[in-house]
């Protein structure tokens, strides 16, 4: 009986520690911030000025202190003052621990999914959500994974009682695995990796066809014979939705893009693109833009420099295509803002950087109008850092709000830092 109690307490203090910050109360009166910089996240940045916002909205922008008699002001001084950051493509409030596959939620079985909804297996209780927000990233793009049509991503904001609150869009796009005509699969006779040809190729291709095709005539026999999968599809052909296709060779690249616009696909974007800097010229003609993932990878090609990941994204803005980037693993994507930096260091201006993780994601995902930037009429979903957000030394938040809510940017990490602190600093 004792051992019962004993194992009973320990589950119960491992959840008691383990218990994500409670999420804030609405915006209950105006806040005014008064900052040194503010990175407005379309390229530009203002100095001595004051934010205002309420209601969860950015009100007022200006060097002249607004006459708010019942606000809340917030002295910034020289520290600096974002937009709330958005990560892409990521597995965030539907994986915990990639070991453990009961944490994994991201994945259906079957090959065509286009029905199957990420945003009702987001757990807003993940305890990889709170080291997100530490970094300033307030926004994600939650993505299915798996199969040849995975499902539909959402856009939510990380700070949420349940999936409901957390939706800013729980139908954001459909994700296509694209088929390669050639994949790297693990030969025993070299010990290593080689390419080898995928014969699903065709016949890959063939389902896609007829699901787009099955897609377009749906409408005129959907009271008869009403099908999900189809009935998901719709937002595709009509502009409601984006396809977000999954792939990273240029001949993959180019097939992907030209089979959307015969199915007659409103937004395809881009995902992974590895190799999309040798079809630069056609994204940038076509307005297709790219979701750049894991800035950090290793050239795929033996004759790549090895710093070409690094200045991928860069070349690509070079040619004019909109890029936003991502990081797939939540437990590496907390340093989306460094990938940044990474981009900035060589070569990209600065605030074009932080375009990559602020306005561009947002005019990706339709959401121009709420996020992206500091500007009146905006969601006032922001933070404040010491320093420069985009350095990993300089990148300390003092502030964060979500749609005007302040939030509680104390996690396990800092509760265990400083429970040791008191025990051991001397």
């Amino acid at each position: 009986m004792k051992i019962i109690q004993s194992i009973s307490f320990i589950v119960f203090a491992t959840a008691v520690l383990a218990q994500v910050p409670q999420p804030a109360a609405a915006q209950s009166k105006p806040i005014v911030i008064h900052a040194g910089t503010l990175h407005i996240g379309n390229g530009s940045v203002l100095t001595n000025q004051y934010l205002g916002f309420q209601d969860g909205k950015i009100t007022y922008l200006a060097a002249e202190k607004p006459n708010w008699s019942n606000a809340e002001w917030v002295e910034a001084g020289q520290h600096h003052v974002y937009p709330g950051l958005i990560v892409m493509d990521t597995t965030l409030g539907i994986t915990e621990v990639d070991s453990i596959k009961a944490t994994r939620d991201f994945q259906e079985s079957g090959d065509v999914n286009p029905n199957i909804r990420a945003i009702i297996a987001y757990n807003t209780d993940s305890e990889i959500i709170p080291t997100q927000r530490f970094n300033g990233i307030l926004t994600a793009q939650v993505t299915p994974r798996g199969g040849l049509v995975s499902g539909q991503s959402a856009i939510v904001q990380l700070d949420a009682w349940n999936w409901e609150d957390a939706a800013i869009k729980a139908e954001d796009g459909i994700h296509i695995n694209w088929p390669a005509k050639k994949v790297r699969r693990f030969d025993f006779a070299t010990v290593g990796r080689s390419w080898q040809e995928n014969k699903q190729h065709d016949s890959n291709l063939q389902t896609l066809d007829q699901l787009f095709a099955d897609a377009k005539s749906y409408p005129t026999f959907a009271k008869e014979k009403p099908n999900l999968k189809l009935a998901a599809m719709q937002g595709l052909l009509t502009g409601d939705k984006r396809l977000y296709i999954h792939a990273d060779d240029a001949g993959s690249i180019l097939e992907a893009c030209e089979r959307a616009q015969r199915w007659g696909v409103k937004h395809p974007v881009l995902v992974g693109a590895a190799q999309a800097d040798q079809v630069a010229d056609f994204l940038a003609k076509h307005q297709i833009p790219v979701i750049v993932q894991q800035v950090h990878n290793l050239p795929e090609r033996e004759d790549s420099p090895v710093d070409s990941g690094y200045t991928l994204a860069n070349r690509l803005i070079a040619k004019g295509v909109k890029v936003a980037l991502s990081y797939p693993s939540p437990s590496s994507g907390r340093n989306l803002p460094f990938f940044a930096g990474t981009c900035a260091a060589y070569g990209l201006d600065k605030e074009k950087a932080l375009q990559l993780i602020t306005a561009n994601p947002a005019e990706i995902l339709g959401l121009e109008q709420r996020l992206g930037q500091l500007k009146v009429g905006l969601d006032a979903t922001l933070f404040i850092s010491e320093g420069d957000a985009l350095d990993m030394r300089t990148n300390k938040l003092t502030h964060a709000f979500i749609q005007g809510r302040l939030l509680d940017l104390e996690g396990r990490q800092q509760k265990l830092y400083q429970r040791f602190h008191k025990k051991y600093a001397k």
